[in-house]
This record gives C-alpha cells, sequence and structure tokens, in this order.
C-alpha cells in the first residue's frame, strides 16, 4: 500500500468509528504503531485535527468541524448533502436507507454545529411529497448518527428523552439496534437505570452523549429487534393494519417490504401486516403493491379504501 492510499485509508477510517486505538489502527492499515504515530502527526501537520484521548475507551478519532477528506464542501454543499441523506434514510428503500445511513455517520460527526443546526432547521420545515403522515417525525440527523455510531461500536450512551404522556427523563443505555417503522425510527436498548429492555423513538431524543464505555451486547428479547419493536407497538392500542394481497412475496418485497411483514400465504397470495401507521399511509403503501387486495383490516382502513375508490372513479367519469 502506497502512502497516499495509507492516508485514504487512515482518512476514511477515522470518520467512520468514534475511536480507534493504535493498535486496530495498525491492524486494519496493516503497518507499525510507530507508522500510525507518524502518519497521524503528518495528517495534522496538513490541517486535520485528529484528537487522541488518553484512558479506557479512548484513541484517536477525528474532530468536529473537519473538511471531509478527501473531498471539501462549502458550507451550503454540506447542509444539501445531510438534507439529501436524511430524506433517503426516510424515504428510500431499505438498501439505500442503510447506505445512506452509513454516509451520514460519516458526514455528520464531521460538521460544524452550525451545520448540523441548519440542516435539521432544513428536515424539519420541509414535508416530502410522499411524506407518510401528515405532520412528519423530525429526527435530528445529529441524535440518529450518534445512536447509529453507538450501536456499532457497542459503546453506552446517554440522552434526554420525552415519552408519550410528555414527561422528561434521562436514560443511560446500552444500545442494541436501530428500527425502522414507517415514517419514524425506534432504538432498542437495555435502559440502564431501569434494569430492563426498552425501545425509543428517536425523534424524541435529545443530546446524545455516548459515554466511551463499551459493552458486551446483551441477548434482546426474543432475540429479533425489530419484533421486541413490534411487540411494543401492538400494546399501545394502536390498530393493527393487515390485507391479503394477490401476488408472491418476491415481487411485494421491493415494492412495500420497507413497510409491511410479507407472510407467504399460496403461490398467488400474501399476508400482510404492520402496526402503528397512518392509515392514509397504509392505504397508499396497499396500492404500492400493484395488485389484487382483499381481507383489509382494520374497519377504518377499509372505508378510506372504499372512498378513495369512489373518488377516483367519479374523477375519471368527468
Amino acid at each position: 500500500m502506497s502512502t497516499s492510499t495509507r492516508f485514504l485509508r487512515l482518512l476514511s477510517l477515522l470518520q467512520t468509528h468514534r475511536y480507534w486505538s493504535g493498535d486496530e489502527l495498525a491492524e486494519r492499515l496493516n503497518v507499525s504503531l510507530r507508522t500510525v504515530r507518524r502518519d497521524i502527526d503528518r495528517l495534522r501537520e496538513l490541517g486535520y485535527p485528529v484528537q487522541a484521548d488518553r484512558g479506557v475507551g479512548g484513541g484517536y478519532q477525528l474532530a468536529s468541524g473537519t473538511a471531509l477528506p478527501p473531498l471539501v464542501l462549502d458550507d451550503e454543499e454540506a447542509v444539501a448533502l445531510v438534507v439529501a441523506l436524511q430524506s433517503t434514510v426516510h424515504g428510500g428503500s431499505s438498501t439505500l436507507a442503510e447506505a445512506a445511513l452509513r454516509a451520514m455517520g460519516k458526514v455528520v460527526p464531521v460538521l460544524p454545529a452550525r451545520l448540523r443546526q441548519r440542516a435539521q432547521a432544513l428536515t424539519t420545515s420541509t414535508v416530502p411529497l410522499n411524506s407518510q403522515s401528515s405532520i412528519p417525525d423530525p429526527v435530528d440527523p445529529g441524535v440518529l448518527v450518534a445512536f447509529a455510531q453507538a450501536c456499532r461500536d457497542h459503546e453506552r450512551i446517554s440522552f434526554d428523552y420525552q415519552d408519550a404522556k410528555g414527561s422528561a427523563s434521562s436514560r443511560r443505555v446500552e444500545p442494541v439496534q436501530l428500527v425502522n417503522v414507517g415514517n419514524r425510527y425506534y432504538l432498542v436498548a437495555f435502559d440502564l437505570d431501569r434494569d430492563d429492555w426498552r425501545s425509543f423513538r428517536v425523534d424524541r431524543a435529545q443530546n446524545p452523549s455516548p459515554r466511551a464505555l463499551r459493552f458486551t451486547p446483551r441477548q434482546v428479547p426474543g432475540g429479533d429487534a425489530a419484533g421486541f419493536v413490534r411487540a411494543g407497538l401492538r400494546g399501545s392500542g394502536q390498530p393493527e393494519v393487515s390485507a391479503r394481497i394477490h401476488a408472491s412475496a418476491q415481487k411485494l418485497e421491493p415494492l412495500i417490504g420497507r413497510w409491511f411483514q410479507i407472510q407467504q400465504i399460496d403461490e398467488e397470495s400474501c399476508l400482510v401486516r404492520t402496526e402503528n401507521m397512518d392509515l392514509r399511509w397504509a392505504a397508499f403503501g396497499l396500492a404500492m403493491s400493484e395488485a389484487k387486495v382483499s381481507d383489509v383490516q382494520p374497519e377504518e382502513l377499509r372505508a378510506l379504501l372504499d372512498s378513495w375508490i369512489s373518488n377516483l372513479l367519479l374523477a375519471s367519469c368527468e
């Protein structure tokens, strides 16, 4: 590996991880610890503020406000990039959403605070055309990225949280996974103060603070983070949406798999289900299946679909 290639690889590693120990970087780059230290010094000479933290959980990290290597973005470009990535996280296919979240994990941590605030203002003030509800749930990209990094790095994190009743509290958790349900993200984590598992709506969380304390991940109840969130939503009093769609799971997965659980019934039909979703968005999701739909539940969703069909047919006759 040439020196220039190693530099770019080192910069990439520093962007994608909160802390790297010298030994970890040396192993990833296949060089000695002495070479790592020398490369870090050279990066600092070039103007990249690489911080070195001592103690348990410490290591090297790229400070906030660093120009985005190897690209240099001006303020407007950096804000536009974060807004575009967040839109993809919430509205893209599952593959694109995961890739966008990884990209945000690189971009957001190295933006100055003023630019993160501008990006958040834009995303919370803009309603996309295919919004899943009339009132979108704004998510601070900094909070989303902080949770994603803490899950990946098995690092404890604390944050302020407001529950559904409006009660505020401070939480210390061991995060495991982010789960996307419709237009919301949930963090599945073990709550250290309550000694129990919890799921937290990310749009209700503020001021995330990684604790630089690593932990060994615990087993999520049932072994499935998505199932844990799903069980919690079923107990929230929200009606479950279900329908029979006359198409194969293979066809439906890329069309509506982001919003619905899909279970093959026979060769020609599937049962689809979801919870805690705006009924208008559920109706739109069923229409996106591009197939015949029957056995729709709940009754309110059937009535909404009947109303849409009636209005659309009337409009086509005029």
